[in-house]
């Protein structure tokens, strides 16, 4: 592996400054909103998680629950309010794809100062809902009997996760979503319940899912770091404050990057190099306490590059042709609220990656090359898996929201555990 990253030239007094812009970035993962433990969840604690008055650090991990099978699951749907029906949303239809989008667009969740919205693409949603083996059954929304109006949605899609050394066969549950002017209606609770049922259904019993607030017991608690690629958009929308005694072309050179990736070998994976990177990232995830388990199908799926949704690049042996190391990351846009000049801010997340070859500072900086010729605003990682190694020397500013991971019914051993002990990647 290459032993330094490149370093851009900056005097001294740039160094101090950037180390100021860096402590105050703002952060992007949107919805984080750190709240007390010990406030009270009049529904998640009814649910088979771990509650945090309780001691579970020298239990043994496993189910929460008594063992069930799918003749004790309720076979009704949960009910609903007068006046609102549940309906399987179809994501292979165009039509119903865009009223998904349309809900989340003007709905789902905003930072807290309301100035950036997630804004999850058509094509994005087609790849996140689609994977293989997926269920119609576990995409649900909630209509409006009368007019047949998208008020309410969540999905699950399978998965096989591997938790201290044992496959899971889980869902991962995400995009619960409500209208803002249904927010009294308590429908979140039913929605899930009604999720639940219908993965249980299909004799699953466990959930993986993620969420900006603290409920009945994450399994983890990450944090998000930004990386600057469009300084002075950043700037001029709010995301990042212009620090004293910097002027905006002094802040652009410090988040410069080279034009071209420097890494020999290193280009877009195509769909020939799946059965390597399959085998490289499996041995890879094995070093996590959790994981998944994906094979060359999924692995096809999740990190073949889509336009705008995911790139993905490998780093190819000029001499073997064998693929030795790659790197990934998925587009997630926000609309910016409230400017004239801006309308979306364009964010690329740190996805799966394998170092093996290269210094993982080197891979990710080509990334970081990557995600910036192709107009990205900004790059963002949580500190899962080997991330912490690369983000200082990186110029990434760590976030001021965190993400709890969570696993529905699943009791681990130890308790919380570090962030880098992870190796899921949710969306």
């Amino acid at each position: 592996m290459e032993e330094e990253t490149h370093k851009e030239e900056t005097n001294d007094e740039q160094r101090n400054e950037l180390n100021n812009i860096l402590s105050q970035i703002r952060n992007t993962s949107i919805g984080d909103k750190p709240v007390h433990q010990k406030a009270k969840h009049a529904f998640w604690e009814t649910q088979p998680m771990v509650q945090f008055d309780e001691d579970d650090k020298n239990l043994p991990s496993g189910p929460i629950d008594k063992v069930l099978t799918t003749a004790d699951v309720r076979q009704e749907p949960y009910p609903l309010p007068d006046n609102f029906e549940w309906c399987e949303c179809d994501m292979r239809e165009s039509v119903e794809v865009d009223e998904v989008y349309k809900l989340l667009n003007l709905n789902y969740v905003e930072d807290d100062d309301n100035m950036f919205r997630f804004d999850y693409s058509r094509e994005f949603l087609a790849w996140a809902l689609k994977p293989p083996g997926f269920k119609k059954m576990w995409h649900i929304g909630v209509r409006v009997s009368t007019t047949k109006k998208l008020v309410a949605f969540i999905t699950a899609i399978p998965a096989l996760v591997r938790v201290d050394n044992k496959e899971v066969t889980m869902v991962e549950i995400n995009f619960l979503c409500i209208h803002k002017k249904l927010r009294s209606k308590r429908l979140a609770p039913v929605l899930i319940k009604e999720i639940t049922r219908r993965v249980n259904l299909n004799d699953i019993w466990q959930a993986s899912y993620t969420a900006g607030i603290v409920l009945p017991k994450p399994i983890a608690t990450c944090r998000y770091s930004h990386r600057s690629l469009n300084p002075k958009k950043l700037i001029e929308v709010g995301f990042s404050p212009l620090q004293k005694r910097m002027t905006m072309a002094r802040t652009i050179k410090l988040y410069k990057l080279p034009t071209e990736a420097i890494t020999p070998g290193f280009r877009k994976m195509v769909d020939a190099d799946v059965p390597q990177v399959t085998a490289l990232l499996l041995a890879k995830l094995k070093t996590y306490r959790v994981a998944p388990v994906l094979d060359e199908a999924e692995v096809r799926h999740w990190l073949i590059p889509r336009q705008d949704v995911v790139d993905s690049f490998v780093v190819e042996d000029l001499t073997t042709k064998k693929i030795t190391d790659f790197v990934s990351y998925y587009t997630l846009p926000s609309t910016i609220i409230g400017s004239e000049q801006y309308k979306l801010l364009k964010a690329a997340y740190c996805y799966y990656y394998v170092a093996n070859s290269v210094n993982i500072k080197v891979l990710m900086n080509d990334a970081l090359i990557m995600a910036k010729n192709d107009n990205y605003d900004v790059f963002n990682a949580l500190d899962v898996m080997e991330n912490v190694e690369f983000l200082k020397e990186l110029k990434f500013g760590i976030g001021d929201g965190h993400l709890q991971y969570y696993i529905y019914n699943w009791r681990l051993q130890g308790g919380e555990m570090q962030a880098p002990s992870i190796g899921l990647v949710l969306l």
